[in-house]
């Protein structure tokens, strides 16, 4: 479960950043996940939970924005959810598109 190590890291940011601002404790931390970035937003809540315990986190909660995955069409101009698993085929000119905009996002936004 790679879910674990990506909240450890998590944990170990939100910390430092925490300290850099002069807070001693966090109470929640927020992050954006991508539909396409391979993470399961279930297992990485219940890795946070086992993987905050004896840090300045302890207490704190993990808020997860789901982010969905979209493309662009060059030949139409048009954007369009992939969905999952990913469709690259436009749906308003049924051509195949290479351009994704959005949807493997990572990435702490807030931290409280």
């Amino acid at each position: 479960m790679h879910e674990l190590s990506i909240a450890t890291a998590i944990i170990e940011r939100a910390d430092e950043l925490a300290r850099a601002d002069g807070t001693k404790a966090v109470s929640a931390v927020t992050v954006r996940v991508g539909e396409l970035a391979g993470v399961v937003p279930d297992a990485l809540s219940f890795a946070f939970e086992v993987a905050r315990d004896g840090t300045a986190l302890a207490a704190a909660r993990l808020v997860v924005e789901p982010v969905a995955a979209h493309a662009y069409c060059g030949a139409c101009a048009q954007e369009f959810p992939v969905g999952m698993p990913p469709f690259f085929w436009c749906p308003h000119c049924d051509r195949p598109s290479t351009d994704l905009r959005s949807g493997r996002e990572l990435e702490i936004t807030g931290i409280e």
